[in-house]
């Protein structure tokens, strides 16, 4: 039988397959079937800056309140900083998983300021996570802050949260860079992220335009959204240090296919086990390996970055010489 074990941060996977953050992450139940199904990993739902913002203001505002009115209170509670801050319900959640699996169980925060994150980072490497995501998820809307500003927030993030760690540090990314290449380098090999997940699924308001107001809808991806993550991985295989996770519309084994030859090490899905239930891992492993010996190749490091840019042997099909081809050629349905 074909071998799907994989690298990725230095972890040794018995598959590509690596369920993202999504609401089944909430219970321990769940991450186990996950196991159980054939993932190689597990990144959890993510711990958002604004509830750690939360909890320390909560916090802070019990610990000071009445102390105006009596002096003598302040001696009642250690102060501020001898608390530990942060979401102990995501830590236990944490803590709970890794009782559980012997796969690796990566955390994610989500925000978007160089604020206090290394502190948080911290209580989640102690609560035993193997490796973190940050998924930093910037949609800058002051006119005034250039796109130099929110590249270097990025680098000192990252910069940041890897001080203070000796686990592993992903960076999930959005594509919405001038340069792209340029950006996934600097993070990679200069900035130290350990991987590189594409892409961020940013939210996209829809206008409810008969009552006058803007809606918040979840969409689900389709496998057509893959293309873009696809193209940007095949483009950085063999060029940078990190690993690669490609994630955004993964449904068929089709899709991890191709994943795996643009050079993805795995491949991230949640839309597809929302849609299909958790048993949908072992369906994708299965039909990977199926492929696999179809077509002679033994194991994944055969078959992986087959169809990047560095190995392509029609590498137009990745530039703009491409695109051109591609509208001149197009006649209509």
């Amino acid at each position: 039988m074909s071998n799907l074990s994989t690298k990725y941060m230095g972890f040794d996977l018995k598959s590509p397959i690596v369920p993202s953050a999504s609401p089944l992450m909430r219970e321990v139940d769940n991450v186990k079937k996950m196991e159980d199904s054939g993932a190689g990993a597990v990144v959890l739902d993510s711990l958002f800056e604004e509830e750690i913002n939360f909890e320390e203001d909560e916090l802070n505002h019990f610990l000071e309140y009445g102390t105006n009115s009596f002096a003598e209170s302040t001696t009642f509670y250690p102060q501020q900083e001898e608390y530990i801050m942060g979401p102990e319900l995501y830590l236990e959640r944490i803590r709970n998983m890794k009782s559980a699996v012997d796969i690796p169980v990566i955390a994610s925060l989500n925000g978007v300021d160089d604020g206090d994150w290394t502190k948080t980072a911290k209580l989640i490497e102690e609560a035993g996570a193997d490796a973190l995501e940050l998924n930093i998820y910037i949609m800058e809307t002051d006119f005034s802050v250039t796109s130099q500003k929110i590249e270097t927030l990025y680098f000192d993030i990252l910069k940041h949260v890897k001080s203070q760690l000796s686990i592993p540090v992903a960076v999930k990314l959005g594509p919405y860079f001038s340069a792209f290449a340029n950006i996934a380098k600097g993070l990679s090999d200069d900035a130290g992220a350990d991987a590189l997940v594409l892409f961020n699924r940013f939210y996209q308001p829809d206008f409810d335009i008969f009552n006058l107001h803007v809606e918040s809808h979840l969409v689900l991806s389709n496998s057509n959204e893959m293309r873009l993550p696809m193209q940007w991985i095949a483009i950085l295989y063999g060029n940078v240090k990190a690993s690669l996770a490609l994630t955004t519309g993964i449904h068929t084994h089709e899709d991890a296919i191709k994943g795996l030859m643009a050079g993805a090490d795995v491949i991230m899905t949640t839309s597809a086990l929302l849609n299909n239930g958790i048993e949908h891992i072992d369906k994708l492993n299965k039909g990977i390996i199926d492929w696999l010996e179809e077509h002679d190749y033994k194991d994944i490091d055969h078959m992986k970055g087959s169809l990047s840019l560095k190995k392509c042997p029609d590498p137009d099909a990745f530039e703009r010489a491409n695109y051109m081809k591609m509208l001149r050629s197009y006649t209509g349905l």
